[in-house]
């Protein structure tokens, strides 16, 4: 078989850069401290994207960097137009994107556009001002119940544990879906819609090529009188928004939540190429997750049921058939994610059992059960080489290139993910995935900065770190390295048709674009179908592909 060598048109004149793209997210504070404090910013990215180029990818995603006390890790922003001092200034931003834009990654902003910090002037204005306002109409204020407002509005429950709702001095209460530090928005208010209509074109402007949109999915909420109880607030996410007709939850995936993201596509196709945009989107079906990743809306949606499938050949095989056939059903392209700034490392992650309770794994300090790291670093290579040969864009969290576990024995007294005190210490958050990088061997935050870090780094992080494995044949590193820059020159079609009569455990499927991809699940090594090995994510075993290991062919 010959492969034809292509390389995707990824130019500022090409308004479908991202549907193929390799998407780099970059949690700002834990990524490279530019100035000594301990926290990662701008002046540290800058500094650093030269290792972002030489990955190979295509873009750099930029979680939160906003105004911000911190209290929900950067997604409580005081001000959607400036950058928080602690991580530098706009005209670093300036420097930053200009760098990118230089070494030819494209910018993606995180946009936060279901609730503001209680920092912002406008909740302190509606602070200020008092019930009945039209300053508080801008975010969710209501009476309480009970014969003197002493109860909740509503049994709406946050995401972070407890009641979705707080009470100010002047007796009212305002909703908050997360902690009570992030006041919701109301999305019926024009005010709210304008401001934000401002926010895209400001960063637009300043050259920002595309956003990823927190919480796409809670921003339409019904607000008519009464506002309605649950009913269950003992139930799940998943089972809560199940008991309702789909769109018609009461603040969760409504159907008038498009109506706002088709207004904002009219602002992106104002711009050459037009701004890309990714929802996370929380919903309780591929078919609903569709709608907002449509052309006149957002354009892609984040596949979370790939993220959340078991290392397991028949599932994946079905979520990866379902997902192409739900992004081509609307017109856009499939999103591949294995690992973000709020969930457990996948070398970890993958490696433990069916059914395992992440947070009881957390809170045992990892070891119950006990994660083999090689094994599992065996795996992660396998599932990303696997990844990155399936049509339409992956994204890839900083520290997966170096094959970083999850750092899961965090003392308590060092944690900062409001989980752990929202939910009166009971669920341990997310702080293991956002431990600062490693990029030196040696130092006393090994090379994320002149000083210490923000959360503490353990001491086998020197054996992950950069200066460790650039170079270094075999390396993880330099798997990512070598996978991204063949993936560049392969990848074309949008297309895969999978091999008939696989091994079981096995995923084997041909490219339109003319190569093959081969993963084993299984716990014994297979046969090799022919072909020219292009690449491998572990060696072969006497010329078998060895369980845990993904390989492309020509």
């Amino acid at each position: 078989m010959t492969v034809r060598p292509t390389t995707p048109d990824l130019s500022s004149s090409n308004p479908d850069w991202w549907r193929q793209a390799v998407i780099y997210q970059v949690y700002p504070r834990s990524f490279a401290d530019g100035d000594g404090d301990g926290l990662g910013d701008l002046k540290g990215l800058t500094g650093r994207l030269g290792h972002l180029a030489g990955l190979g990818v295509d873009a750099l995603w930029l979680s939160p960097f906003y105004p911000s006390e911190l209290a929900d890790g950067g997604y409580d922003v005081a001000d959607y137009r400036d950058v928080d001092p602690r991580l530098g200034t706009l005209d670093d931003f300036d420097a930053m994107a200009a760098e990118a834009h230089r070494l030819g990654l494209k910018v993606i902003v995180d946009l936060v556009p279901n609730h503001t910090s209680h920092q912002h002037v406008w909740f302190q204005e509606a602070l200020r001002s008092g019930p009945g306002s039209p300053a508080r109409d801008r975010y969710v204020f209501r009476d309480g119940r009970g014969p003197h407002g002493e109860l909740p509005p509503t049994d709406w429950q946050s995401v972070f544990g407890g009641s979705a709702w707080r009470r100010v001095p002047d007796g009212q209460w305002y909703l908050h879906l997360f902690t009570p530090q992030q006041p919701d928005l109301n999305w019926e208010h024009e005010e709210v819609r304008a401001d934000f209509r401002t926010t895209l074109r400001f960063w637009s402007d300043r050259g920002v090529d595309g956003f990823r949109v927190d919480v796409a999915h809670a921003v339409a909420k019904d607000l008519s009188e009464p506002l309605r109880d649950l009913g269950a607030p003992e139930l799940s996410r998943e089972e809560e928004l199940d008991r309702f007709p789909p769109g018609t939850h009461p603040f969760y995936d409504r159907d008038e939540v498009h109506e706002i993201y088709r207004d904002w596509r009219k602002i992106f196709d104002t711009y050459r190429p037009p701004r890309m945009a990714v929802a996370e989107a929380w919903v309780t079906s591929a078919s609903r997750r569709a709608l907002y990743a449509r052309p006149d809306e957002l354009g892609q949606a984040f596949n979370f049921e790939y993220l959340q499938g078991r290392w397991d050949a028949e599932e994946l095989k079905r979520i990866i058939t379902d997902s192409l056939a739900t992004a081509r059903s609307a017109g856009a392209s499939a999103t591949w994610v294995l690992s973000n700034h709020d969930v457990v490392r996948h070398t970890s992650r993958l490696m433990l059992p069916p059914g395992t309770d992440d947070n009881a794994w957390l809170l045992s300090g990892g070891h119950a059960p006990a994660v083999d790291e090689s094994a599992g670093l065996r795996r992660a290579r396998a599932a990303t080489l696997l990844m990155l040969a399936l049509p339409g864009s992956s994204y890839v969290y900083q520290g997966e290139e170096l094959g970083l576990p999850e750092v899961a024995d965090l003392p308590f007294e060092v944690l900062q993910d409001p989980i752990w005190e929202q939910t009166g210490r009971v669920r341990k958050g997310r702080d293991g995935c956002r431990v600062p990088l490693p990029w030196t061997t040696t130092g006393p935050s090994y090379g994320f900065g002149a000083g210490g870090s923000w959360l503490p780094q353990p001491s086998a992080f020197a054996a992950y770190a950069v200066e460790a494995q650039d170079g270094v044949e075999g390396s993880t590193l330099e798997l990512y390295r070598r996978a991204l820059r063949l993936r560049r020159k392969l990848l074309e079609g949008e297309e895969l048709q999978w091999a008939p009569d696989s091994p079981p455990g096995v995923l084997h499927f041909a490219r339109s674009d003319g190569w093959r991809c081969v993963a084993n699940l299984s716990g014994t090594a297979v046969e090799l179908p022919p072909g020219e090995v292009l690449i491998g994510s572990g060696p072969l075993e006497g010329g078998r592909l060895g369980p845990d290991t993904t390989v492309w062919l020509a």
